[in-house]
């Protein structure tokens, strides 16, 4: 029965095993006594290896440490902290206040492919963007110090000056392990868009080609950041860029946006006045147009109402003068925008437009200029659903609008981005129920965006930010305002918003069926609730030896524990658990019984025989997870549990922790 007992694993997602299982997976034959076997590996894949001694390729010192970093695993953990959050209990959003390198190490477990979009606005690195002084993989025992978590000195940050001799290699290695690691989480179509300056937009499309594959790059786009200045020498900089890379662009979805409200109101001012469509507003298009592709079934007579046919300019004509005779088109002939077909089921649809003129380019029968113009209808609605392709030119988005956003929320904050870029680029992602994760959160820009998104239309967006507690500069308006980091500014920035659309929406959320999800848990990176042997210490081997006694941090609570057995274990911080009473010991059950987690110390026989009737009865995969101390040495106890909890669902995860 001990091997049906499986030990959740303290550590984040092994991300060099789980890439060897995928390879195994696919080139089984490729492995011999558990190991890769590249020349066996070269076979299997043929002409596809490159063998030639010089590649193309981006390559800079620190590079094979960054790759290292990504495989590292954390003994972190991420702590809830409700006195810092809005609503703890009913909130699907994060905040996590960590190093983002190791908070994205300890979500790979639970956020594995189930984030849509993810928007960073990483350091421009322009000589003085906050950047860690070591090589880059801060760990966790540096951010415990730095925080001041530890009884020791702390970590020294500093910026990155334009001087050093690693510059340009100092942010790269910083950019490669979170950038990999945010990969994973992306779902199969999942996005992401990245802020970045002139200075390092060269070598992040580089990075990003090298990452999520060049096959993948779905645009760089420009920001207008401001207009106008006098600064510079050659050119004053008015525009930021945003990289575009898809997870597999195969399987995203084209970006469509909303019609503006300008072009609606100039354009579709006409309005059916009959039929099914009536009321409809709508616009005209002429069927025929200069410069559409030559196809061979689009040149034909068509009939008009007084009986005169008549095809688009040209020098080819059908050899009869009968309605629908077509012709092959050759080069400067003009063609209609739809074939036949489409067209004699548009005018049964009454979407066709007939109109005399003494400007048509259209010709007649006698190859004459004709006296009609045929238009077809472009509804508003159908245009709505469709929405219209975006331009890689972003306007409208300025920073000035950040400021007068954060000034508006009366906090002080230098270079935010402004929530309507945010938005935009959700918004162009077609769907109002996904999950956005921004692990460079600054002032909060990312939640705030869809905070206000969600109240507009009613949408179910989720965020996930992550912000490390950097502090302000004693001498900036930030600290003068009382913030002593950045994510405490993050953290009232999103409380501000979420007050604000209450006390102006009150009416509206009442009133609205889709209940808003106004809140956020505050999660803080920590060390592992579970004491971890450390054989490096031989001095303190008495202590150590403890630790196999005392396994569980005397400081942590019962929630803090809770929330690292559900990381480690691979379920998501937004899960909400029903907490059940059973025997005087308390039991969380999350999705209707199919996880169960207790964390009672002397179990007995009779409650776990009770507990496991909470579980249904199914054949379905289901988890229940103890504290090994449950079990007090009592293996004969463990035996029997697992016998009780397999009796009621042979497929069982029988956990200990």
């Amino acid at each position: 029965m001990a091997d049906q007992v499986i030990k959740v694993d303290l550590e984040s997602l092994d991300i060099k095993k789980q890439n060897l299982e995928k390879l195994k997976e696919v080139f089984p034959a490729a492995f011999a006594e558990g190991k890769v076997d590249f020349k066996k590996l070269e076979q299997l894949l043929g002409e596809d290896v490159e063998k030639g001694a010089e590649r193309y390729g981006l390559n800079w010192p620190g590079k094979s440490n960054a790759i290292k970093e990504i495989s590292a695993p954390s003994l972190g953990t991420l702590k809830p902290d409700r006195s810092e959050s809005v609503n703890f209990d009913n909130t699907e959003n994060l905040f996590i206040e960590a190093d983002n390198l190791e908070a994205l190490k300890l979500l790979q477990k639970s956020y594995l492919g189930k984030i849509k979009m993810i928007y960073i606005d990483p350091p421009y690195n322009t000589g003085k963007d906050f950047v860690y002084k070591d090589n880059f993989g801060e760990t966790l025992k540096d951010y415990l110090e730095f925080t001041q978590q530890k009884d020791e000195d702390g970590k020294v940050f500093s910026t990155n000056p334009d001087s050093a001799g690693r510059f340009h290699s100092n942010w790269l290695n910083m950019m490669y392990p979170r950038l990999y690691l945010a990969r994973n989480l992306l779902t199969p179509d999942g996005v992401i868009f990245i802020s970045i300056g002139k200075e390092e937009l060269s070598n992040l499309l580089s990075l990003c080609n090298q990452i999520f594959g060049e096959q993948n790059k779905i645009g760089v786009c420009s920001r207008v950041m401001k207009t106008g200045g006098n600064k510079g020498v050659f050119f004053s900089p008015n525009i930021d860029y945003v990289l575009v890379y898809a997870r597999d662009i195969s399987k995203s979805s084209p970006f469509r946006d909303e019609l503006p409200e300008k072009l609606v109101s100039q354009i579709y001012t006409q309005v059916e006045l009959e039929g099914n469509r009536k009321g409809e507003k709508y616009r005209e298009m002429g069927l025929y147009q200069a410069g559409l592709d030559i196809r061979p079934n689009q040149r034909y007579w068509i009939k008009c109402p007084d009986g005169t046919l008549v095809i688009p300019p040209g020098s080819n004509f059908p050899t009869s003068t009968s309605e629908g005779e077509k012709v092959v088109p050759t080069s400067g002939d003009g063609v209609w925008r739809w074939s036949l077909d489409r067209f004699t089921q548009e005018i049964k649809n009454n979407n066709i437009v007939f109109k005399k003129t003494a400007t048509s380019s259209l010709l007649d029968q006698d190859k004459n200029k004709a006296k009609w113009n045929i238009y077809t209808k472009i509804w508003l609605n159908d245009r709505i659903e469709d929405g219209r392709v975006p331009t890689d030119l972003i306007t409208g988005v300025e920073n000035r609008q950040s400021s007068a956003e954060l000034k508006d929320l009366d906090i002080p904050f230098d270079f935010p981005k402004p929530t309507k870029l945010i938005a935009f680029l959700a918004r162009i992602l077609r769907s109002d129920d996904i999950t956005v994760l921004d692990f460079f959160a600054g002032s909060c820009s990312t939640a705030h965006a869809i905070l206000d998104m969600n109240n507009e239309d009613g949408g179910s967006r989720k965020f996930i930010v992550v912000q490390l507690p950097e502090p302000t500069d004693e001498n900036s308006e930030s600290f003068k305002a009382g913030f002593k980091t950045i994510a405490d500014i993050g953290k009232e920035r999103i409380r501000r918003v979420i007050a604000k659309i209450e006390e102006s929406s009150g009416d509206k959320l009442k009133l609205n069926s889709k209940s808003q999800d106004l809140g956020f848990k505050v999660f803080k990176l920590d060390k592992s609730n579970f004491n971890v042997w450390d054989g490096t210490d031989p001095e303190n081997l008495d202590a150590q030896l403890q630790l196999g006694v005392d396994r569980v941090d005397a400081s942590s609570s019962e929630e803090d524990i809770l929330y690292e057995v559900m990381l480690k274990d691979g379920f998501m911080l937004s899960e909400k658990p029903e907490i059940k009473t059973v025997d005087n010991k308390k039991v969380y059950s999350f999705g209707g019984g199919f996880l169960l987690v207790c964390l009672e110390k002397k179990l007995t026989k009779e409650f776990i025989k009770q507990m496991a009737e909470m579980m249904p009865k199914t054949e379905s995969d289901a988890t229940v997870i103890f504290l090994d101390e449950g079990f007090h040495d009592n293996d004969q106890l463990l035996v029997n549990a697992v016998e009780i909890f397999k009796s009621r669902n042979e497929k069982i995860n029988f956990r200990i922790v």
